[in-house]
């Protein structure tokens, strides 16, 4: 299959967007409109409950066609494939590439290397359910004998970032005579104040660490064992009934003093971003419930199959993917803001900076030559009306280019007066804004004195989405996941980079392990860092011991 690709500039659909590009450049949204007067009815997909609304992007119906061919030509749908049948796509690190897997039914045969995996991954659902009811019960009892009332997730990374977005996500189903923390930094502010205010004997720990060596996590593990100690009479036993592991490290999780009954596997084919829905979401289970945390999966797997088997012109992730290689490569935007109409999904953004920017910040292709073109934009954003009074003023009338992607529901799950209303109102008028903008010979039919209507032209020509569904519920929270897990798939195959790995998270925790020791040291240690790292070094010394 890599034979028969070309580099990407050299692919007959990437030049031909290039020519194309120079033709419509300078072509604007209101015009695009005026010609097309169904166009906002016709450049809609409705598919598993989510409804698309693309028509605002800055896009002809020959730019999609291009834009189809050029994910022909980069041999998405071998990719696709390759991906759903456990071939090992994550080249770098010889692996497969299944989280798929941990949302498919019971009875699907999904194979690495000869073996059907998901008889394991509903074991391990099975296990997660059997726990999760007996926490949830008040059957499992800590060391005292009290019931479990609090309970503290301590991971990093995707073991830190999916639990926290689904926690908020899923609030309003949540079991609220349980308390939910989440700590994930190293300072130690993160645990403490975590910490602070509960008891001992009524707090359960979940640490989520694949290896049981991640720096962060089991330094936040240690002081959270040592707090619990301290707490019930330094009892060692009491760990046992007060910690549990997401884990592959069974020696390590036993040292810990964590019985590995209590000990929740997964698998090297299930990469960290794309672990929320694997035993990395027991304190979702915990919250919402086994019943709410199968709904989640469902509303992946909804969203898998429609991946898997829609033709591309109605796929909604290949179509959402492919726009944001015309919007990132073509039209020149760095960042795309992810927008949701949902206080719930106020973490939603931060989800999806690790699942987008880890996936695609890569500079080299599979084949480890360097790229000639731009890949992973930023990701970023904040929840509902919040950014309007914030950033939203560069997004109208700045000099950059930023897309954006509304996400909003018909339905509140807590309705109030006119709440809902004024907030989707408030979704349409934006996404319309940026769209059409407001023209010189507008603003000043409004009265305006001639020195002021510079100051209130709105350009317009701003590109967005708007994806709706009709209300938040577990299933939707899934679907909306697996939406941007496959968006972010369908850009990486375009720019044949391997979406998978991450090195260069690697860096920097490696020089990190050098320091420590440095930091630590009680005599003055020989630095052989560059001369800034040297001085940080020695300053922050003479810092620690002036106090």
């Amino acid at each position: 299959m890599k034979a028969t690709i070309k580099p990407l500039t050299q692919r007959p659909a990437w030049k031909a967007l290039a020519a194309h590009h120079k033709k419509i450049k300078n072509l604007h949204l209101r015009k695009l409109f005026a010609d097309d007067p169904k166009r906002g009815e016709r450049l809609t997909i409705e598919a598993v409950g989510l409804y698309l609304d693309y028509s605002k992007n800055r896009i002809t119906d020959q730019t999609l066609k291009l834009l189809l061919q050029l994910a022909r030509e980069s041999g998405l749908p071998e990719k696709i494939e390759a991906m759903f049948s456990g071939e090992k796509i994550n080249v770098t690190e010889n692996r497969a590439v299944l989280h798929v897997a941990l949302r498919a039914p019971k009875g699907a045969k999904i194979y690495v290397d000869g073996k059907n995996v998901v008889p394991e991954v509903h074991a391990v659902l099975d296990k997660l359910t059997e726990f999760s009811n007996r926490v949830r019960s008040g059957k499992w009892k800590g060391h005292t004998g009290k019931r479990i009332r609090n309970v503290v997730n301590i991971g990093i990374g995707g073991s830190d970032l999916g639990p926290v977005m689904a926690y908020e996500a899923l609030k309003h189903y949540s079991e609220r005579s349980l308390t939910f923390r989440f700590v994930s930094n190293v300072d130690g502010i993160d645990f403490v104040e975590a910490s602070r205010d509960l008891d001992p004997a009524e707090t359960l720990f979940i640490v989520s660490s694949k290896t049981f060596t991640t720096l962060e996590t089991m330094t936040n593990a240690q002081s959270a064992r040592d707090w619990l100690l301290k707490g019930l009479g330094g009892d060692v036993k009491s760990v046992a009934k007060h910690f549990v592991a997401v884990s592959t490290n069974a020696e390590r999780v036993s040292a810990f003093g964590i019985d590995t009954a209590n000990m929740f596997v997964f698998w090297d084919w299930v990469g960290g971003r794309y672990s929320m829905d694997s035993a990395i979401g027991l304190s979702t289970m915990l919250a919402v419930g086994p019943d709410n945390f199968r709904a989640l999966l469902k509303g992946f797997h909804e969203v898998d199959e429609h991946f898997h088997h829609t033709p591309f012109e109605k796929n909604l992730p290949v179509l959402m993917g492919l726009l944001s290689v015309w919007n990132n490569d073509f039209l020149g935007a760095q960042t795309v803001a992810v927008l949701p109409y949902e206080q719930y999904l106020k973490r939603f953004p931060a989800y999806l900076q690790q699942l987008t920017m880890e996936s695609n910040g890569k500079h080299v292709t599979l084949d480890g030559k360097k790229v000639d073109y731009q890949t992973g934009p930023v990701y970023w954003g904040e929840p509902g009306t919040n950014g309007q009074h914030s950033f939203y003023q560069l997004i109208h009338q700045g000099t950059r280019l930023i897309p954006c992607d509304f996400i909003a529901f018909g339905n509140a799950l807590t309705p109030l007066g006119r709440h809902h209303d004024i907030l989707l109102a408030n979704v349409f008028a934006q996404a319309e804004a940026l769209a059409f903008g407001k023209t010189a010979e507008e603003v000043k039919a409004e009265g305006t004195p001639d020195w002021l209507v510079p100051h209130r032209v709105f350009e317009g020509n701003r590109p967005s989405n708007v994806i709706l569904a009709d209300r938040l519920t577990p299933e939707v929270l899934g679907q909306l996941v697996a939406l941007y897990e496959h968006s972010v798939f369908t850009q990486g195959a375009i720019w044949n980079i391997d979406s998978f790995d991450q090195w260069g998270v690697e860096l920097g925790k490696v020089l990190a392990q050098r320091i420590v020791p440095e930091l630590e040291s009680k005599t003055a240690p020989r630095l052989k860092h560059d001369s800034s790292t040297n001085n940080l070094i020695c300053r922050y010394r003479k810092l620690k011991s002036a106090k």
